[in-house]
């Protein structure tokens, strides 16, 4: 079966929960949250749950367990923490959880980056996604403009189709 049949397959819309990882940002200053937010409603994608959690790699972690229990969150999409400092735990967190990763999203993250002025510094992002219990999970680095290459150039055009797929182990569940 081809890509093309492949998404025509994929259901129209997705239910996603948003989560904004950072010790300093509120509802009211996150930017990267919203646009998150507002770029997946655009494209007429559901908002289930939208949550700031400090970085903390057990609180990361329970907030991703709960949240795929859910069985009305099909995706979780995760932004900030990526780094590599000794603070930014969300790629730990996230990555350790995954039962499949994409490791094409990180590699295509980090690409499109260094080709959009970012250069090698694009070196230094943890981007990263997988399947977590039936959930897609996709954890990008905080700024709005990594946000926006990431959803606009990665994961809206696919989003449909990774659920699409997810679903196919759900049928033989």
């Amino acid at each position: 079966m081809s890509v093309t049949e492949h998404r025509n397959e994929a259901p129209s819309s997705v239910n996603c929960m948003i989560i904004t990882v950072s010790d300093t940002r509120t509802k009211e200053t996150d930017k990267s949250g919203k646009l998150i937010k507002e770029l997946l409603e655009g494209e007429g994608h559901n908002i289930v749950r939208y949550e700031i959690v400090q970085d903390d790699y057990q609180g990361i972690q329970e907030l991703i367990k709960r949240s795929a229990k859910d069985k009305n969150i099909d995706s979780i999409m995760l932004n900030g923490g990526t780094g590599i400092a000794l603070r930014d735990t969300t790629y730990e967190a996230v990555g350790s959880l995954l039962q499949k990763e994409m490791p094409g999203f990180g590699e295509l993250f980090r690409y499109l980056s260094f080709a959009e002025d970012i250069g090698t510094a694009s070196i230094l992002s943890r981007a990263v996604a997988g399947v977590y219990q039936h959930t897609a999970v996709f954890s990008m680095p905080g700024s709005s403009g990594a946000v926006r290459l990431a959803m606009n150039r990665i994961i809206l055009p696919e989003i449909t189709h990774v659920i699409r797929e997810v679903r196919k182990d759900l049928a033989k569940d």
